[in-house]
């Protein structure tokens, strides 16, 4: 027998969003959208009569929006803060978004209106792979200094520069967690150094911050680089315990761009031996009998991913990423 409850209706809508990622020679890439809001994640809403399920929607989704036929897809997490969209804030519903993260190929180019966009141009300060970024110093460590000091309750002083500590390191560090991607962008949103703070607050007529907001990266629609660098977090996270990067290479590989596909996600610069040590080690690759011409240099032997070892191990992956200064 199948019982009907009346569901009380609700001013929510169902919106699903993608955090869409490759790796092109060494950038790291991710599907954007150009619309009237700004830079956006492509992102549609749910339609209970055409999607059998919330994932089935999105790939549908995805296909209509960049032509794109996913392989790799996980859900990465429910955003439903209230004020959120402009939508909402207007007077409108709010809009509850079920975010997908999805690893792919830059094998085509996008239909009209999607794009690929280096994900740090979104995320500045998370790329260490050339060193420390500049912006650390010029801009987000004398402002976070001048958060903290702002406030002249001893404990919520306090509190500011534990947050400080744990994301970015002691004024002068040489290396940050690369997993706390999103405790960063938060960090950063609450001290008034995104433009998204400064837009936020006036749409919402909140008051005048005493410090002058400033901002660092390519600002996007809504919370949508609050939603990049949740992935990005899961993302590096992942690489510790799963073998996620080998879904971003073809089926034969050099070690040197798998090295590099590594550092792109990473963020951060791999000692080289140290790195094919770790993955001989760990048998994620073997050999396939061939090489293949690397520039003026001798042929580089080719590699595939030993699927296998997912059967004989838990815990498959690399390492957690740590982003370490020159």
């Amino acid at each position: 027998m199948v019982q009907r409850f009346h569901m009380k209706r609700t001013d929510t809508i169902v919106d699903l969003l993608g955090v869409i990622v490759a790796v092109t020679d060494e950038a790291p890439r991710v599907l954007v959208v150009d619309g009237d809001d700004g830079v956006a994640l492509p992102n549609g809403p749910f339609e209970p009569a055409e999607h059998t399920s919330l994932e089935d929607g999105f790939r549908q989704i995805i296909e209509a929006q960049a032509g794109l036929d996913l392989y790799y897809v996980e859900q990465l997490y429910t955003f439903g803060n209230r004020f959120r969209t402009p939508g909402e804030i207007g007077g409108g519903p709010r809009t509850l978004s079920v975010a997908y993260v999805a690893l792919t190929r830059e094998d085509e180019a996008p239909l009209a209106g999607t794009r690929w966009a280096d994900w740090y141009e979104f995320l500045p300060w998370e790329d260490w792979r050339d060193g420390r970024p500049g912006e650390l110093d010029s801009i987000i460590a004398p402002r976070l200094a001048a958060w903290c000091a702002e406030t002249r309750a001893q404990t919520a002083r306090r509190n500011r520069e534990e947050r400080v500590n744990v994301t970015f390191g002691h004024p002068g560090a040489t290396e940050m967690d690369g997993v706390l991607t999103l405790e960063r962008l938060e960090l950063l949103y609450d001290a008034g150094i995104m433009a998204e703070s400064e837009r936020d607050r006036r749409a919402l007529g909140g008051e005048t911050p005493s410090l002058e907001t400033r901002n660092i990266g390519v600002p996007m629609a809504s919370d949508h680089r609050r939603v990049l660098a949740t992935a990005l977090g899961r993302i590096r996270g992942k690489l510790a315990y799963r073998p996620v990067v080998f879904e971003l290479l073809p089926g034969e590989f050099t070690l040197f761009r798998l090295q590099k596909v590594a550092e792109a996600l990473s963020g951060t610069h791999l000692h080289k031996q140290n790195f094919r040590r770790l993955v001989m080690n760990a048998n994620l690759v073997e050999p396939i009998g061939r090489t293949t011409a690397v520039g003026r240099g001798r042929p580089a032997e080719l590699f595939r991913f030993r699927r296998e070892v997912l059967g004989e191990k838990l815990t498959v992956g690399l390492s957690r990423p740590t982003l370490r200064g020159a």
